[in-house]
């Protein structure tokens, strides 16, 4: 079956359509990544801003296109943490509908950690405890599991994009406030992983595009390169090496370090913080860094039939 995911993040919006057989990804055809920061402002108004809500339609239009020449059999656009936090969130989700005909899911915290962790850990086999850290631009994600059965989950309310309008606004940011949002960032995680939970994964895969930035700027990928990033094992003392340098930067030269998407200058050094203190709290002296996440997941929870089990995404065909 060949599927189309839309996943309409904080920061970005992005494409993959795939064919899918017996539980896999068999072939995975277009991907696309473009930033449309629909979170931007969420965190203080409580509402998606019209300028936002069209940067996301606008990269829409041209995935339905690409979709419309694929041929897909079902479609599904899956809405995170903005629209959830948003009292308008429910106005962008009918437009998807309307406009381009996709089935517009706006899902949990907690599906959103399930689907990543499905398409984090499906391609390989796994019998230890193992973390899942999807940092988002409005929430971060936080999944334990062994195998298919997930032991914790967390989605916690910590972002790169809602920290980096609260604490670190000023350019570049000041010392004391990288130290409050490090601290905030710290707490956060703290009061949402019990202390008995931290000690059971003895690894963990990072996803989305805070680790994988840092693996390209360390690799120093020009133009980015997927392959040598999936799968790389980012050290902590690295990480926190590159976010120095990072956050010493003002953003205009910040957009220009090598391997860094001049689009996600402004909000990594908290997604930074973010990925440091989770290796930090887990004990972690690295991660391994992945291209495979809730895009994948999505697109695995779509391509099941009737027959093979249950749709928590009620996916459909698309319209004539």
């Amino acid at each position: 079956m060949r599927v189309a995911i839309v996943d309409i993040g904080t920061n970005s919006t992005r494409l993959l359509i795939a064919e899918v057989a017996d539980g896999r990804l068999v072939e995975e055809q277009v991907r696309r990544t473009t930033i449309t920061r629909l979170g931007e402002g969420v965190d203080s108004s409580g509402r998606l801003s019209v300028e936002a809500m069209k940067r996301v339609l606008d990269a829409c239009a041209e995935y339905r296109a690409e979709i419309d020449r694929a041929k897909v059999e079902r479609v599904v656009a899956v809405l995170t943490s903005a629209v959830r936090d948003a009292a308008n969130g429910e106005e962008l989700r009918e437009e998807l509908r309307d406009r381009f005909r996709f089935h517009a899911v706006t899902i949990s915290g907690e599906e959103e950690g399930r689907l990543t962790y499905l398409g984090a850990t499906s391609w390989r086999d796994q019998s230890e405890p193992l973390l899942v850290l999807d940092i988002g631009g409005g929430s971060t994600e936080l999944v334990i599991g062994a195998g298919e059965g997930i032991e914790f989950h967390v989605s916690t309310q910590i972002g790169s994009v809602r920290f980096t309008e609260r604490y670190l606004a000023e350019d570049p940011p000041p010392p004391e406030a990288l130290a409050a949002g490090r601290a905030a960032v710290r707490a956060g995680l703290e009061a949402a992983v019990p202390a008995g939970v931290r000690d059971r994964p003895r690894d963990g895969i990072a996803v989305a595009g805070t680790p994988t930035s840092f693996a390209a700027i360390e690799l120093r990928l020009e133009p980015y390169d997927p392959e040598r990033v999936h799968g790389y094992r980012l050290a902590r003392r690295s990480c926190e090496r590159m976010l120095a340098e990072l956050a010493a930067l003002p953003l205009d030269e910040r957009r220009r370090v090598p391997g860094l998407h001049p689009e996600r200058a402004p909000t990594i050094v908290a997604g930074g913080l973010i990925l440091i203190e989770t290796m930090a709290l887990f004990g972690f002296g690295d991660m391994e860094v992945s291209e495979r996440d809730i895009l994948e997941g999505v697109a695995l929870e779509a391509g099941r039939s009737p027959e093979t089990g249950s749709n928590s995404l009620e996916t459909r065909k698309v319209p004539e």
